[in-house]
C-alpha cells in the first residue's frame, strides 16, 4: 500500500482575506511555495524510510531521536516548516480587532503585566531574532512529578525549529523570515509586526491555551 504523504492544507480563508496587513500576493508566494517546498521536502526524506510516514509531522518533530540520523535534519527542517506554517494559518483571520479574553488574557496579564506589555515584549523578540525563524508564545514544559505550575514564555527560535522539540506546548506563533514581509514591507520587519496583530485569531489561540 502506498504510504500517506503530507500534504498542503488550504488556507481557512482566501488569499486577500487578510488585506491590508498581509498581502495577497505575500499570502500565494507563502503558502504555495514555500509550504509546500517544505512538504515536498519532507516526503522525499521519509521515502527512504517509509514507515515514518504513519506518524505525523507533529510526532515526528517531538520524537526527533527516532528518526534516523541519516535524514533526522532534514526532518527537523521540513516538519518543522509544515507544523509551523500550518498552525500560522490557523491563528490569522480577517480582521475584526478582537484581543484575548478570558483564562488566556487573564495568564498574559499575570505573566507579563498587561496585553500591551506583552505584545512590546513579543515583537521585540521577534525583532531581535537575527536571520530567520519565528516568535512564539509558549506553555513552558514541566518535568515529571513537578509541582510547578505551567507558565506562558516568549521565546523565538531559529530557521524552522519548532518548540514542541523540546516539550514546549505552542499557544501562537509568527513567522519573521523575510518571505513572510518582504514583499509588503521591505526590510522593515518591526512595521510588518506591528501590523500582524490586526489578523490574529483569537479564538482559535485561546483553544490551544490548556491550564
Amino acid at each position: 500500500m502506498e504510504p500517506k504523504k503530507h500534504t498542503l492544507p488550504e488556507l481557512p480563508y482566501s488569499y486577500n482575506a487578510l488585506e491590508p496587513y498581509v498581502s495577497q500576493e505575500t499570502m500565494i508566494l507563502h503558502h504555495d511555495k514555500h509550504h509546500l517546498a517544505y512538504i515536498n521536502n519532507l516526503n522525499i526524506a521519509l521515502e527512504k524510510y517509509p514507515e515514518l510516514f504513519k506518524k505525523s509531522a507533529e510526532e515526528l518533530l517531538m520524537d526527533l531521536d527516532g528518526v534516523p540520523e541519516e535524514i533526522r535534519v532534514t526532518v527537523k527542517n521540513n516538519a518543522g516548516g509544515h507544523v509551523n506554517h500550518t498552525k500560522f494559518w490557523q491563528i490569522m483571520a480577517p480582521a475584526t480587532g478582537q484581543k484575548p479574553e478570558g483564562k488566556l488574557l487573564e495568564a498574559i496579564e499575570s505573566q507579563f503585566g498587561s496585553f500591551t506589555e506583552f505584545q512590546a515584549k513579543f515583537n521585540d523578540a521577534g525583532a531581535k531574532r537575527f536571520g530567520s525563524g519565528w516568535v512564539w508564545l509558549v506553555m513552558t514544559p514541566l518535568g515529571q512529578g513537578s509541582q510547578e505550575q505551567a507558565k506562558l514564555e516568549i521565546l523565538s527560535t531559529a530557521n524552522q525549529d519548532n518548540p514542541m522539540s523540546d516539550g514546549y506546548t505552542l499557544i501562537m506563533g509568527n513567522d519573521v523570515w523575510e518571505h513572510a514581509y518582504y514583499l509588503q514591507y521591505k526590510n522593515v520587519r518591526a512595521d510588518y509586526l506591528k501590523a500582524w496583530w490586526n489578523v490574529v485569531n483569537w479564538s482559535e489561540v485561546e483553544k490551544r491555551f490548556k491550564i
